[in-house]
């Protein structure tokens, strides 16, 4: 099975700035486990998007996988009422 290397856009480093540091922990070990498996049991594909989300307890991990070049790019993390703002 491929691994894919996960990036993230300049913008998610002030998604984690608001985030208790206990939860950046469980979020960044969700987001390491998108290498070995982009499209784990309980994600979702957001709808009209090429985006997929999973959640991290009360927070949400936004998305998007790039299977021919073997990438995932994390878009966002937040509180789930602030994801979609």
């Amino acid at each position: 099975m491929a691994v894919y290397k996960v990036y993230f856009r300049a913008s998610v480093e002030k998604d984690f700035s608001a985030i208790p540091k206990k939860d950046v922990k469980k979020i960044l070990r969700r987001i390491e486990m998108l290498g070995k498996h982009p499209r784990p049991v309980g994600c979702e594909k957001l709808t009209g998007q090429e985006r997929y989300r999973i959640r991290q307890g009360r927070y949400r991990i936004v998305y998007s996988i790039k299977d021919y070049e073997l990438t995932v790019w994390i878009v966002k993390v937040g509180h789930r009422r602030d994801i979609y703002r």
